[in-house]
């Protein structure tokens, strides 16, 4: 079956510490300006990173905004919040939110000791979206070789990252990229909080990116919440 090419975002819009509303509104407005099929967005990013912040339910009322905003796109919004798992445990999510409704489609593995309260997600995972598999990872996931090589032995296309940098670790998501494409010669994006977003992170180092295959930079973001890139990313003729 053939593989068309995939338009895919990274955002870092502007975070509203515990405000679920307020981030929900923001991300349906960055899904409307990425007119894009896969947008992805910063680690907990419907929270803020404030690590005590309540879980998000897949069936969270709260989601309609941005369920409608994909509806209308023909978006999937890779989106972070904590959320409940099994046996009162807790994680530290992604969730991937359409025009039907949102699902939890990771859990980071690699928690840091700050993160106490969540538990590690089961492995690795990817996504297919229209034939394309994305391989996912939430922050600290990114500095483990052997978390992106198990998941490359899913078999995955593009890499893609939701992460937190403080502005003076701004050169570390570039890095593990550059790692990452050189080892499995896959696309990667990374979606990277900008601005304040809560957890002694502030200033936050945006600077959202996608790198091809062969290591070139395709497109970065700023240091400013609110911006976008967008690639079309293509098979190889």
């Amino acid at each position: 079956m053939p593989r068309w090419p995939l338009v895919i975002a990274v955002a870092q819009p502007p975070t509203t510490t515990y405000d679920v509303v307020a981030n929900v509104a923001a991300h349906a407005d960055a899904v409307r300006a990425a007119a894009a099929r896969v947008v992805v967005f910063p680690e907990l990013s419907l929270t803020g990173y404030e690590l005590d912040a309540a879980p998000v339910d897949a069936d969270d009322p709260r989601l309609a905004p941005l369920v409608g905003a994909c509806a209308v796109t023909g978006t999937t919004a890779l989106v972070g919040a904590p959320v409940r798992g099994e046996s009162g445990r807790e994680h530290i999510g992604m969730l991937a939110v359409d025009g039907g409704g949102a699902r939890v489609v990771y859990r980071k593995v690699h928690v840091h000791e700050a993160e106490a309260r969540f538990s590690p997600g089961d492995g690795p995972v990817v996504l297919d979206v229209d034939g394309w598999r994305l391989g996912l990872a939430i922050c600290r996931d990114t500095r483990f070789a052997g978390h992106d090589a198990a998941t490359a032995a899913l078999g995955m296309d593009v890499y893609v990252a939701a992460v937190l940098d403080h502005a003076r670790d701004a050169h570390v998501p570039a890095e593990r990229a550059r790692r990452v494409v050189g080892d499995h010669r896959v696309w990667v994006a990374t979606a990277s909080f900008a601005g304040g977003t809560g957890g002694g992170f502030d200033p936050a180092a945006g600077g959202s990116a996608i790198w091809g295959p062969d290591g070139g930079l395709l497109g970065q973001a700023g240091s400013e919440p609110g911006e976008i890139v967008r690639v079309t990313l293509t098979v190889p003729a």
